[in-house]
């Protein structure tokens, strides 16, 4: 069925959504909107497979309208979940866009701010509550709303939320919705816990996926430059903000301190067209950052992976690991905030030695080489300091014992040795 759609008219959605997408600049729509509309429409359980930037959220959005139609009751009669705060504002954001001509009441409630305004919101009487678990069940425990008239949930970014614990809060919700509803369940890869997910609450699925599991997209060009510490990945990062054609830049690290002393040697050294975001900003900081970034004004954000989903922006030209993340999945969905909606992206990845390692593993999940290209000559490797030496081997002999139990390691090795020449002067 999906081969015979061409346009959004195909679906037949009424003439109030129709209009709303032509106003947000859609044209035509996505394999996995193609795919997954018509079953959302027909009251299907549905398994969506697709990366970020495919136009997934549209994908169940659209038809939850359509069978919605129009404000009734006093209480949520559709649920969406989601992982974080930024990816629940996202949802709501769409859904605000796609509802514009419709009479539908909707809200995202998150943590990290106060429940008040949240409470009043939900007060007023609600259609499609947008929320993230933990959130949500603060909410229901003080009695703002009642969750029997919940006829439809939707599980966005399942991968995420599993990697973040959500499990015990998703099992309480699971319990305290009805049992008769519409399940949908989308997430960017397939692993072994999102699929234990999707058999304890979808009833017969029919499953869409559109791009192989934790394939990235084709529209993104990856390179890799091996960089041996810090400090030669910061010259290497001069390096590359100092071309034009990076035009807009998401940099994403792993901890908040090197977050924090990239975003200040960006700030100091090349241009204060830059903000950073992490789990210690306040949110609204954090929000005003983000939209920042997205309306132009800056054109470089420093990122943990807290942002990296849920981070909706178009025509980001580049996004640069600076760091190798340790969750594989989370290299294909910070990518993924590049080379969305069809348009071209470049992603560049550092690794120093000890995150060699973690390359290989993100190649097996992409089943991709990604190119590796020389450090320019102009670029200066720093000596790698004693300290950070140390780190780098100990995380090497870390990988190495996971591998091979027997293994003893470079320091147990060097132990032994000064435990023998001890003993001799004895």
């Amino acid at each position: 069925m999906a081969n015979n759609i061409k346009n959004f008219s195909d679906f037949k959605l009424n003439k109030q959504v129709l209009n709303a997408i032509v106003e947000a600049g859609y044209t035509s729509p996505t394999p996995i909107q193609k795919k997954a509309i018509p079953l959302v429409l027909s009251g299907h359980d549905v398994m969506g497979i697709a990366q970020t930037g495919t136009g997934k959220t549209a994908a169940f959005v659209l038809p939850l309208l359509m069978k919605l139609k129009y404000a009734q009751g006093q209480d949520p009669r559709a649920l969406i979940l989601a992982p974080t705060r930024e990816l629940a504002i996202q949802i709501n954001e769409n859904i605000q866009k796609y509802a514009t001509y419709l009479d539908l009441r909707f809200t995202a409630v998150y943590g990290g701010t106060g429940m008040k305004a949240q409470e009043e919101k939900l007060a007023e009487g609600i259609d499609i509550l947008v929320a993230t678990p933990g959130r949500f069940m603060d909410l229901y425990r003080k009695g703002v709303f009642g969750t029997k008239q919940i006829k439809t949930l939707a599980i966005d970014e399942a991968d995420k939320m599993m990697d973040m614990g959500f499990m015990p809060q998703i099992r309480q919700i699971l319990e305290i919705i009805p049992v008769k509803r519409q399940n949908l369940l989308f997430s960017a890869t397939m692993s072994e816990i999102v699929e234990n997910l999707s058999a304890e609450f979808l009833e017969f699925p029919e499953k869409v996926e559109v791009t192989p599991q934790s394939s990235t997209v084709d529209t993104i060009t990856q390179f890799l430059y091996l960089i041996p510490n810090f400090k030669s990945k910061i010259n290497m990062l001069d390096y590359l903000l100092a071309k034009e054609e990076l035009n807009r830049v998401i940099i994403f690290v792993k901890t908040k301190a090197n977050a924090d002393n990239i975003f200040k040697f960006i700030d100091r050294k090349i241009t204060k067209s830059v903000r950073v975001i992490h789990g210690n900003k306040a949110q609204n900081t954090r929000l005003n950052s983000i939209d920042s970034f997205k309306n132009g004004e800056i054109k470089i954000l420093v990122a943990t992976d807290v942002a990296a989903r849920g981070l909706d922006v178009s025509m980001v030209s580049h996004v640069i690991n600076f760091d190798v993340p340790l969750i594989y999945e989370d290299y294909v969905h910070r990518i993924g905030r590049t080379g969305r909606a069809e348009h071209t992206g470049i992603a560049i990845t550092f690794a120093n030695h000890a995150e060699e390692h973690h390359i290989k593993q993100i190649e097996k999940l992409i089943d991709k080489k990604i190119v590796m290209e020389s450090v320019p000559s102009e670029v200066e490797i720093e000596k790698t300091p004693f300290i950070e030496q140390q780190e780098q081997l100990r995380e090497i002999d870390y990988r190495k014992k996971k591998l091979d139990p027997t293994y003893k390691g470079a320091f147990h090795d060097k132990k032994d040795i000064k435990s023998k020449k001890s003993k001799r002067r004895r």
